[in-house]
């Protein structure tokens, strides 16, 4: 793959985009609607940056090995825009575990598609983003702006439920993974999270959370909603990560539902989060990393300095 001060000096060049795009620490909630896959975002100030270069071309896109679902998002992109004429350069760098429940592959494909639109001098909404994504695979909310309530399976639900108030996750990271494509591709078809009314208890905490700026309200409907995952995705140290959250003043627990991260949750305070980050590696052995997160609200970020053509369009 050619270096980026290569493609500089490509004649063809047309643009350069680049994008950050946040993940997750798992969801705060995840459950169903009247029948309709519906999760509560989680965004965290970790993610994946990408960056585009288009060229004149024939469509092609060239990529990183291990980078499929992002070169798709990049194609997906050129062709909403009406740019079947140009080749584009993918290049990926990311904070994010892998096949843990931490949005990897939705930030890398959001990130992608908002670098694509960048380069071009082009913005996609984050619904067009969200669209793009989930042609791709089921995805999680994170270009939706605050915190969000988003069908990851279909997009029949998309809208932000409010910013977060200051709170910060400690992220729990075990050992294993889950294939996410697979598991969600078994929930939809065994018809799992059939307890709506508890889903939208811990729903309206949530909400109500976000609404009053409460924190507290929020990590009661995480951990509601994380005891409601037992019965799908079971996680065997969930009942010790609860002691721990407890002994530690944290506000509540939330986890991935597709994944293996568990979060704690708590107000910004550093000395509470730093007892639970060493308590947590002597009480739960099976701890591969800890990712000290402030919860953001969703949405990409395009870098300053990219949104630059040098080649007119047609």
């Amino acid at each position: 793959m050619k270096t980026p001060a290569e493609l500089c000096r490509t004649p063809n060049l047309v643009g350069r985009g680049a994008a950050w795009a946040p993940g997750t620490c798992g969801e705060l909630a995840q459950g169903h609607l009247d029948g309709i896959a519906a999760m509560v975002t989680c965004p965290i100030d970790l993610g994946a940056t990408a960056t585009v270069d288009v060229v004149i071309g024939t469509g092609r896109v060239h990529a990183p090995v291990g980078a499929r679902k992002a070169r798709r998002a990049v194609e997906l992109a050129l062709a909403a825009l009406e740019r079947p004429d140009l080749d584009a350069w993918l290049r990926l760098e990311s904070s994010l575990p892998r096949s843990k429940g931490m949005a990897s592959s939705t930030a890398d494909v959001t990130s992608a598609i908002v670098a694509t639109a960048t380069a071009l001098g082009a913005t996609l909404s984050p619904r067009q983003q969200a669209d793009l994504a989930l042609a791709v695979e089921p995805s999680d909310g994170v270009m939706l702006p605050g915190i969000a309530l988003f069908d990851h399976l279909g997009g029949r639900i998309a809208r932000t439920l409010g910013p977060p108030p200051p709170m910060r996750v400690l992220v729990l990271e075990l050992a294993g993974g889950v294939d996410t494509e697979a598991f969600n591709a078994g929930t939809r078809a065994n018809g799992v999270y059939d307890d709506d009314d508890r889903f939208r208890e811990a729903l309206d905490l949530i909400a109500a959370g976000l609404a009053n700026g409460d924190p507290r309200q929020i990590g009661e409907g995480a951990t509601l909603s994380s005891q409601l995952n037992q019965g799908v995705l079971p996680k065997l140290r969930l009942p010790d990560a609860m002691k721990l959250g407890r002994d530690a003043g944290a506000l509540g627990v939330n986890v991935a539902h597709s994944g293996t991260v568990i979060g704690l949750l708590f107000e910004a305070d550093a000395e509470r989060i730093a007892w639970a980050a060493h308590s947590a590696r002597q009480r739960l052995p099976e701890i591969v990393a800890i990712h000290d997160c402030r919860m953001i609200g969703g949405g990409a970020v395009v870098h300053p300095g990219t949104r630059r053509t040098v080649a007119t369009l047609a």
